[in-house]
């Protein structure tokens, strides 16, 4: 059934629509739908709206003519909005800003298919072009432009990837096969989504920590219909078999709550802080700890506190052992 929206939202939606369609007559109606972004049922709902649509005189020949008998869909007597919409001053600005930040893609095959849209962009947008200079996109390039390009032949001709990669939460480098999907940049770094054939699920890898890639002959066979993954509040996503750990943050050490994930945050009166976040390495933990020098400190679990002790116990032999040394 088709969903609810706003009548504003709809009218934008469909003039766009029209002309759309008068260009491309006879096209399909379920391609149609998955090139709109709506649903068949949707796409026919606002087609039997044109029949209502058209010239002040309200005679037959003034009304929108809309078929779509046998799958294919047929727009005609809309000669008068056939033409696309113009791009207002900020649509336009923006679509620029977003085509220099996708220009700037490490290995991207496309670029001068992009190079060509945006001199045609900016050339039409005029005078207007000054102000898409004050917004820089601040986008941290692979340090390998070499091995984004394969990751790129790799997506292009979608073939399995074999990685090297070093994971710093576990502090180890493994090897593995990779389905890539796609390229994405998040938070201003670089990140290949692909299916990991060790881990049997979906995974995010930083292109600056992939330390070699190899192109396989095989065809990447990547799971269908796989769940989308939302990147717009970070690329972490905590697995809920993880271990959840209850930290007390000193004032000094507040950012902590704010930089990784957490499960629970309680801000108290004199800046501390107390956070509960789920650990899949026990290690990062200590090391967090340690790092701070006391400014955070393990409430539970038990075994999370004793391996702290534990830790923080060998580093202090280790610097006697050092000093007597001497």
């Amino acid at each position: 059934m088709p969903t609810y929206e706003s009548a504003t939202s709809r009218v934008s939606r469909m003039l766009t629509m029209v002309p759309w369609l008068v260009h491309r007559q006879g096209i399909d109606l379920a391609t149609a739908a998955t090139e709109l972004g709506v649903s068949e049922d949707q796409v026919v709902e606002d087609l039997q709206v044109l029949f209502l649509c058209g010239l002040p005189g309200h005679y037959p020949d003034d009304l929108i003519e809309a078929s779509w008998e046998g799958g294919r869909v047929f727009v005609g007597n809309a000669d008068t909005i056939a033409r696309p919409l113009r791009l207002g001053r900020d649509e336009a600005l923006a679509l620029i800003v977003a085509l220099r930040a996708l220009a700037a893609t490490p290995g991207l095959a496309e670029r001068d298919a992009i190079d060509r849209a945006l001199a045609k962009l900016e050339g039409a947008a005029g005078d207007g072009v000054e102000g898409a200079a004050q917004v820089q996109v601040a986008l941290e390039q692979p340090a390998d432009d070499e091995l984004a390009g394969r990751v790129r032949t790799g997506l292009a001709e979608r073939r399995r990837l074999h990685l090297r990669y070093t994971s710093a939460s576990r502090d180890e480098t493994t090897e593995r096969d990779v389905d890539p999907l796609r390229v994405l940049s998040v938070d201003g770094r670089w990140y290949l989504e692909g299916w990991c054939h060790r881990a049997r699920d979906l995974r995010l890898f930083r292109l600056d920590r992939i330390e070699s890639v190899d192109l396989l002959d095989e065809p990447a066979t990547p799971p269908e219909e796989l769940p989308a993954r939302p990147v717009g509040s970070g690329v972490y996503r905590p697995d809920p078999h993880d271990e959840t750990v209850t930290l007390d943050l000193a004032p000094g050490s507040a950012w902590v709550a704010e930089q990784i994930p957490a499960e629970e945050v309680e801000q108290r009166e004199d800046g501390s802080v107390r956070m509960s976040l789920r650990v899949a390495d026990p290690r990062w933990l200590v090391r967090l700890v340690l790092r701070e020098g006391g400014a955070i400190r393990v409430v539970e679990p038990a075994s999370m506190v004793t391996a702290v002790r534990e830790a923080a116990a060998a580093g202090l032999a280790d610097r006697s052992d050092d000093g007597a040394g001497r």
